[in-house]
């Protein structure tokens, strides 16, 4: 089964362009080279452009679509979630992020309804899958390097990304720069901070421990995202076309390579990224090794 989401935020302020196109596209790619279905029970597409209110990508909807993505799955199931839009950032409330921020994806109506959060997305969509099922996931949004709070990141040379709270260095320096200078309060200053960073630093370790312990899977769950949660991620145009620049990697590396490892899959995809300044993402649901076969 596989849900696509594209929103262009038609007649809006921050509209984008591409994000339609990729829902469309990505569709085609599904059902052309991977053996998807387009049929009804088998595949939603949800884009701003259509007229069925139930075919809209309001938050409801939306909701209502990951449910039934994972609605009765069993061992041996592929699922595909992909979307494609504005994603953003909220301060974090439950201390499960590193970071100090939760992230986003922006239904269309979430001027009206509001946002939706990595945390529940992971808990309609990761929690209740069972060992033997795969989930795998594209995020085409800024600050989606963990839109699902999977709780394993890998970078483009296979090893696990130790994810760190604030640095201390800048301001130890600081701290010892006004003592050299004779700037007392300075110095008291940069120490009080300094030890509000090693507050953050302890506060980031925890939440790292917090996301391991609730957020793992048995299941196969792998996402790829465009960016990191500090990046954003282009809305452009190739060959003429309108696209999201990590959406047309992912298919265009896949297309032109079609036996891969999530290593090369990873390096490939930043190949074709080379021209944006946004770098891909792999996270998962558990320890993996990146030199096994990519599947959907």
């Amino acid at each position: 089964k596989a849900l696509l989401i594209g929103i262009n935020y038609i007649g809006k302020s921050a509209q984008l362009n591409g994000c339609i196109n990729d829902a469309n596209n990505m569709k085609h790619f599904l059902t052309t080279k991977f053996g998807f279905s387009d049929a009804p029970g088998k595949m939603i597409v949800l884009t701003d452009d259509q007229k069925e209110k139930l075919k809209r990508p309001t938050r409801k909807n939306m909701i209502n679509a990951m449910k039934w993505l994972v609605n009765d799955c069993k061992p041996g199931d592929s699922l595909f979630f992909y979307f494609s839009g504005h994603g953003g950032q909220a301060k974090d409330l439950d201390g499960d992020e590193v970071d100090g921020y939760d992230e986003t994806i922006l239904p269309v109506d979430f001027e009206q309804s509001g946002e939706i959060i990595d945390d529940e997305m992971n808990a309609i969509m990761v929690k209740p899958l069972p060992e033997g099922v795969r989930l795998t996931a594209l995020f085409d949004s800024c600050h989606s390097g963990t839109a699902l709070d999977l709780p394993y990141i890998y970078s483009d040379d296979g090893k696990l990304v130790i994810q760190q709270g604030p640095s201390q260095v800048d301001k130890l320096k600081n701290t010892f720069n006004s003592i050299d200078s004779g700037d007392i309060l300075g110095a008291i200053d940069a120490a009080i901070e300094l030890g509000d960073k090693k507050k953050a630093k302890m506060k980031a370790k925890k939440a790292k421990e917090l996301t391991e312990k609730t957020r793992s899977s048995f299941a196969d769950v792998i996402m790829l995202s465009g960016c990191m949660d500090s990046q954003t991620s282009a809305d452009t145009r190739i060959n003429g076309v309108f696209t999201g620049a990590i959406s047309y990697a992912f298919i265009k590396a896949l297309t032109t390579k079609r036996d891969m490892n999530y290593l090369e899959l990873l390096r490939e995809t930043k190949r074709y990224l080379i021209e944006f300044q946004q770098r891909p993402q792999l996270s998962t649901g558990r320890l993996m090794d990146m030199n096994q076969k990519f599947i959907m």
